[in-house]
C-alpha cells in the first residue's frame, strides 16, 4: 500500500491531502516533497539498510520525508525529543542513525535542549557526537543545516523487504526497548486499517499518526490534523485518543461519521457519549505498537458485554492470539513486528494483558504487573474497572496500596464527569461495588486519575501514591 500511494502521487494533482493548521498541502505538493527529500537522502550517500532517527512534527514534510525513507529503503528510527536527553542518548546509540533528521521545534524543546547540546552536541550546526544533524522545514539560530529537497527525477526506490522503522517503547538508559517493523509488517498493518476504515475519496479523515495518513491518502481521502476544525470538516472518520475524546466532548464537539480511539483503555461509556455526540458509530481499537491493529469492538458490542473483563473485540483478518500458562496474551500475524532490536524475531508477542478468547472474540483482564495480591488472591484490575464506568464517572483505575503487614489494600480511583458531585459518583458506585464480590475495594477515592506517556494512558503508579496519601 505504501509502494502504491508512492506510486500514485503525481506532481500536478491539486487535491487536498493534509489539512493542517497553517493551510492545505496538496497531493501534489506531497510528491514534489517525497520526490526531493528522496533526492536528498540519496545525495547524502544512504542506501537501503542505513537507519535515519527522525523527529520532526506530523505534517506535509513529515509524511514526504517518511515516505522518501520507505522509498529508498532506508530504516527510520522514531524518536521523542521529549523523552529527555540521558533516555534519547540510549535510544540514539541503540539505533546508531547514519543521520538525524529533526525540526527546529524538536532540536529546542524547553528542558532538555541545551543539557543534549552539552552532551552530545545534537542542537548544535556542527556534527553529533552520535551522528550528523539536519533540519527538515526552516531553520532557526541554533539549530543544525537545512536538508533542502532537491530537484530533478526521483531516484530509483527499493523493492525488497526489510526493516522499516523503529519505535522506542520502554526500557532504561542502560537498556532501551524499540520495536521494529519490517517493510512487510508495516505494510500488513496499513492494509488492515484500511480495510477497517474504508476511507471513500474526497471526504477528510481526522488523525495524525502514519498509521491514518497513509490509509487514507491511498483511498483518496485527505487527512485533518488539528481537532480545531473537527465540526466543521464533518470527517467521514476520526481517530483520537480517550484522553483527546474527554476533552473534545468536555467542549462540546460534535462527531460525524466513524470514531476509532485506542493506545489506551476504552470504555463502553466513553464510546456511549461519543455516540450520543452525533458519530454514526464508536469503535475501540486494541492495538500494540509490536501489532496495530489487533482487535476491534463497537459500542453496541460492548455495551452487550455482561462476561466480565474488558471485550477488546474480534480479532482483525490475519491477527492470531493464544493464552500461555500465565493467563497472558499472545499475538502473531503478518502486521506483527518482527523482533525488539537487539534481538532475535519472534513467531508471538507477549502482550503483558491477562485475558481468555471465545473464538475470535477477545476479553481483557487487566496488565499483568498491574496485579494487585490481597490476602491469597490475586486481583486483575482489569477484569473490574469496566464495572466501575458508570454515568458520571470519567475515569476509574484500581490499585493496591502496600499495608504495614505486606499485604495489600485495594483502592480504587475515581474521576467523576464534569458536574457530577463525589456523592453523586459514589451514590452510583453503590450497585457495582456490592458484585465485585471479594475484589471490593478497602477505599473509594474521588479524585482525577493521573495520567502519563504521550497516548495519556492512566498512570497507576501516581495513581497508588495518590491513593496512599488519602
Amino acid at each position: 500500500m505504501i509502494g502504491s500511494l508512492i506510486a500514485a502521487l503525481q506532481p500536478d494533482d491539486d487535491q487536498a491531502a493534509i489539512i493542517g493548521r497553517r493551510g492545505v498541502a496538496t497531493r501534489g505538493d506531497i510528491e514534489r516533497l517525497l520526490s526531493g527529500y528522496a533526492a536528498a537522502l540519496h545525495a547524502e550517500g544512504l542506501t537501503a539498510g542505513d537507519t535515519v532517527g527522525l523527529a520532526i512534527r506530523p505534517g506535509a514534510r513529515s509524511l514526504a520525508v517518511l515516505l522518501a525513507a520507505y522509498h529508498l529503503g532506508l530504516r527510520i528510527a522514531v524518536l521523542d525529543p521529549t523523552a529527555g536527553p540521558d533516555v534519547l542518548l540510549a535510544r540514539l546509540r541503540l539505533a546508531e542513525p547514519r543521520l538525524v533528521l529533526a525540526d527546529a521545534a524538536a532540536q529546542a524543546v524547553a528542558g532538555w535542549a541545551a543539557p543534549l547540546a552539552r552532551r552530545a552536541r545534537l542542537a548544535l550546526p556542527e556534527l553529533s557526537a552520535l551522528a550528523p544533524v539536519a533540519t527538515i522545514g526552516r531553520r532557526l539560530p541554533g539549530t543544525a543545516p537545512v536538508l533542502a529537497p532537491l530537484p530533478g527525477p526521483r531516484p530509483a526506490g527499493y523493492d525488497g523487504d526489510g526493516d522499516a522503522v523503529i519505535v522506542f517503547t520502554s526500557g532504561t538508559t542502560s537498556r532501551p526497548r524499540a520495536v521494529v517493523h519490517t517493510r512487510a509488517s508495516l505494510e500488513a498493518g496499513m492494509r488492515t486499517v484500511h480495510d477497517l476504515v474504508a476511507p471513500r475519496p474526497g471526504r477528510p479523515v481526522l488523525g495524525g499518526t502514519f498509521f491514518v495518513l497513509v490509509p487514507s491518502l491511498a483511498g483518496g481521502a485527505p487527512v485533518a490534523l488539528s481537532t480545531r476544525s473537527l465540526s466543521k470538516l464533518r470527517p467521514q472518520a476520526t481517530y483520537l485518543t480517550p484522553p483527546q475524546l474527554r476533552a473534545e466532548l468536555a467542549a462540546g464537539t460534535r462527531f460525524t461519521g466513524r470514531v476509532y480511539s485506542g493506545s489506551a483503555p476504552v470504555s463502553a461509556t466513553l464510546l456511549n457519549r461519543v455516540r450520543r455526540a452525533g458519530a454514526d458509530q464508536a469503535f475501540g481499537v486494541y492495538a500494540l505498537t509490536e501489532v496495530f491493529p489487533a482487535a476491534v469492538v463497537e459500542a453496541t458490542a460492548k455495551n452487550a458485554h455482561t462476561g466480565g473483563g474488558d471485550l477488546a473485540g474480534d480479532l482483525l483478518p490475519g491477527v492470531r492470539a493464544r493464552i500461555d500458562d500465565a493467563g497472558q496474551v499472545l499475538l502473531a500475524g503478518p502486521n506483527a513486528a518482527d523482533r525488539y532490536l537487539g534481538e532475535q524475531p519472534h513467531e508471538w508477542i507477549e502482550t503483558g494483558d491477562i485475558g481468555r478468547l471465545a473464538g475470535s472474540r477477545l476479553v481483557l483482564g487487566g496488565r499483568a504487573k498491574d496485579m494487585i495480591l490481597r490476602g491469597a488472591e490475586n486481583i486483575y484490575p482489569g477484569l473490574y474497572e469496566p464495572s466501575l464506568h458508570v454515568p458520571g464517572v470519567e475515569l476509574a483505575v484500581l490499585v493496591g496500596v502496600p499495608a504495614d503487614d505486606g499485604d495489600e489494600r485495594v483502592v480504587a480511583v475515581v474521576q467523576p464527569s464534569a458536574g457530577t458531585s463525589p456523592e453523586q459518583v459514589r451514590a452510583a458506585l453503590r450497585e457495582p461495588l456490592s458484585r465485585m464480590g471479594s475484589a471490593r475495594p478497602d477505599a473509594v477515592v474521588v479524585a482525577d486519575v493521573p495520567l502519563a506517556g504521550r497516548s495519556r494512558k492512566p498512570d497507576r503508579a501516581a495513581a497508588t501514591r495518590l491513593a496512599a496519601a488519602s
